[in-house]
């Protein structure tokens, strides 16, 4: 079988291996400075951290592209299967740089997958969707522990879907009434500081518990 090429950003920490290990999953606008901002935050913790561009079946991200409809035609052509195969491949390319446990977190369509990879057996330990696209619409049943975030002012996610996510998923939701959709992304208009600095300390937290053997 011809393995998957699923190119991906990659940020090591200074130490050598072995380290826990994080999948980082993008928006649905394909690669951003934002995210590889986001893998080195990850790996100045101490984390192993791998960004797979999902968009590569279509030419790769465009990240300098003006134009919204290239992002958008591409994120339609994206199948859940090819997406999830992807997080399989990089999951084991982080296992063959030395990570010891792999977990995984992910920004709206990113969100969605790394949902995806918590309920379809994809070997991860830990999963933590933001904001996550569709989840309430693909529920399912995590095969391990799992922490979604979102923002009760979401203008992609109607507070009723995230109250669906909540019910099936009681104590591993929060939400934060005041912010919008992408309130973790920093330099831009969808930025909440106040939401970002919260969820980023919960973040470490619930990986560090549950990535860290020691």
């Amino acid at each position: 079988m011809t393995a998957i090429a699923v190119p991906f950003f990659v940020a090591l920490p200074a130490a050598p291996p072995p380290w826990p290990g994080i999948v980082v999953v993008m928006e649905g606008d394909g690669m951003k400075p934002q995210l590889l901002r986001v893998c080195e935050r990850l790996a100045a913790e101490g984390y192993a951290v791998a960004a797979p561009d999902l968009y590569w079946r279509f030419g790769g991200s465009r990240p300098d592209s003006k134009d919204p409809d290239a992002a958008a035609a591409m994120f339609g052509r994206l199948q859940h299967a090819d997406g999830r195969a992807d997080m399989v491949e990089v999951v084991g390319r982080l296992r063959e740089l030395g990570a010891s446990s792999v977990g995984i977190t992910g920004f709206c369509m990113g969100g969605g997958y790394a949902y995806l990879a918590a309920t379809s057996d994809v070997d991860v330990q830990a999963a933590a969707p933001f904001y996550g696209a569709g989840i309430a619409q693909h529920l399912g049943d995590p095969s391990c522990p799992l922490l979604c975030f979102f923002g009760g002012q979401d203008e992609w996610i109607p507070r009723a879907d995230i109250a669906t996510v909540e019910e099936r998923h009681p104590g591993h939701v929060i939400v934060y009434e005041d912010a919008g959709h992408g309130f973790m992304r920093d330099e831009s208009d969808n930025y909440d500081e106040a939401a970002a600095t919260d969820a980023w300390s919960h973040l470490l937290e619930f990986f560090g518990r549950h990535l860290r053997t020691s």
